[in-house]
């Protein structure tokens, strides 16, 4: 029998329906996800009742319900960003990896199917998560002068992107862990590109962090949900961009290296 009959059954369906059950197939999985959605809506009702009672929660001052709606989405991005790194890295850690391989010898689709079978589990959780977020909050704070309406212009929009944001950073995390082939490795590299080095932009002179920080994956992240955009902030349109950009690069390398290096 020769090896294309051998692997002629392995097609892409099968091999993201076999990534699927893989996912599913994990407590933890469930449990993340749940901790995501629960952070989306948890930080973003806590704000608008404090809103709404006269207390101030931290970073309220000043804003909309919109805003507070989705005060939740850089924790939920941790949430969804580590299980992302999980969901390719434990593989590796078990050595389960190697089953996978061998099953699936061109290595490739085995990428491309938890990448895309990942990120659409994490935008339609970020997507609902941030409506949901955005529906409690406006009834919290409705006759105020925070309420904000489904029907304003860019709500919608802002609330999509928030999940494509989210979608996005949890393909980033699945690449960086099959990059990475560490699970501490990739948890620290995601960290460190979404909320660190934001913050280290400061040490640089103003000329310098102007230019650099609003390509930052974070940055590029936020405009995609930012009703307005600040000086300097990139539009949506650019900031999706940017982010498809940064996605194409970890994967680019997560692929270089599931080829290139044994598992």
């Amino acid at each position: 029998m020769s090896i294309s009959a051998t692997y002629e059954g392995v097609t892409r369906r099968r091999v993201a329906r076999a990534e699927l059950t893989k996912f599913r197939s994990l407590r933890s999985s469930w449990v993340t996800l749940g901790l995501a959605l629960l952070f989306l809506i948890g930080f973003g009702v806590i704000a608008a009742a404090q809103a709404r009672t006269g207390n101030d929660a931290p970073g309220a001052e000043g804003a909309t319900g919109y805003s507070m709606a989705l005060f939740g989405v850089t924790f939920a991005l941790i949430a969804l960003g580590v299980l992302g790194v999980l969901t390719s890295s434990a593989e590796y850690t078990t050595g389960m990896i190697r089953s996978t391989l061998a099953a699936v010898p061109r290595r490739l689709p085995v990428l491309w199917a938890k990448a895309a079978t990942y990120g659409v589990i994490a935008f339609v959780v970020g997507a609902v998560g941030a409506l949901v977020a955005f529906l409690a909050t406006s009834a919290i704070l409705s006759g105020t002068s925070s309420a904000v309406s489904l029907s304003d212009a860019g709500v919608v929009r802002g609330l999509l992107g928030a999940g494509v944001y989210l979608g996005l950073a949890g393909v980033i995390g699945v690449a960086l862990g099959v990059l990475l082939r560490s699970t501490a490795g990739g948890i620290s590299a995601l960290v460190g590109t979404f909320l660190l080095v934001p913050g280290l932009m400061a040490l640089l002179p103003d000329s310098w962090s102007d230019a650099v920080t609003p390509y930052l994956p974070s940055n590029a992240g936020a405009s995609l949900y930012a009703l307005t955009q600040g000086d300097g902030a990139l539009s949506a349109g650019a900031g999706l961009l940017v982010l498809l950009g940064w996605t194409a690069l970890a994967l680019v390398g997560a692929a270089y290296r599931l080829k290139r290096s044994d598992a």
